[in-house]
């Protein structure tokens, strides 16, 4: 073991082994794959009341109960599908989110017709650029904002669920719509050179 390798510095909430993964991998990169977009609208969405830890953990088992969050083919649920996911303790039983996503799908294949990606649409709410914040400590990171407040309006407006401004901030912050590495951490230079 290297003893002179300096020890990076994360935001402070991730310190399990799984959730530092996600941080150091994930969290706050760029996504613009319609498939992985609607992945993390569902998972925030289930992650609603409970800790984003519990969705990790999860998270494999979603990908198989949710065709690998294919739309298309999540759109096609029926109450049927969604009755057998109610009794997959993978993921979380709760009908209402597993509801939403079916009906989140058919959302995103309407956003896809009429914007030819949800992609393009979703990241319109950013003008297309990651906003790149400076935070210093999670006290300053906020909860939501301006463009997670529009954003959740227009997903409202148009029948997409389990997409209130909080949760959309948190999937801003996911997809890389927002860098929310506080500036000590190694992942925010990172980002901001990217």
């Amino acid at each position: 073991m290297n003893q002179n390798r300096p020890k990076l510095t994360r935001c402070p909430w991730a310190t399990t082994e799984l959730s530092r993964a996600y941080h150091d991998r994930e969290w706050g990169v760029p996504v613009h794959d319609d498939r992985l977009l609607f992945e993390f609208l569902v998972l925030e969405g289930a992650q609603a009341g409970l800790s984003w830890e519990t969705i990790l953990k999860k998270r494999e088992n979603y990908r198989a109960a949710f065709d690998n969050f294919d739309p298309a083919r999540v759109a096609r649920y029926d109450n049927r599908r969604i009755n057998r996911l109610l009794l997959n303790p993978g993921i979380v039983r709760n009908r209402l989110k597993i509801a939403s996503a079916v009906s989140n799908a058919k959302q995103v294949l309407n956003v896809q017709d009429e914007f030819a990606s949800f992609n393009r649409f979703i990241w319109s709410f950013v003008e297309d650029h990651p906003k790149r914040n400076s935070w210093r400590t999670t006290k300053q990171v906020p909860s939501t904002t301006h463009e997670s407040d529009a954003m959740s309006r227009e997903l409202l407006r148009r029948g997409f669920r389990f997409a209130g401004s909080t949760i959309c901030y948190a999937f801003m912050q996911a997809v890389g719509m927002v860098n929310d590495h506080l500036t000590t951490c190694f992942r925010y230079h990172e980002l901001r050179q990217a």
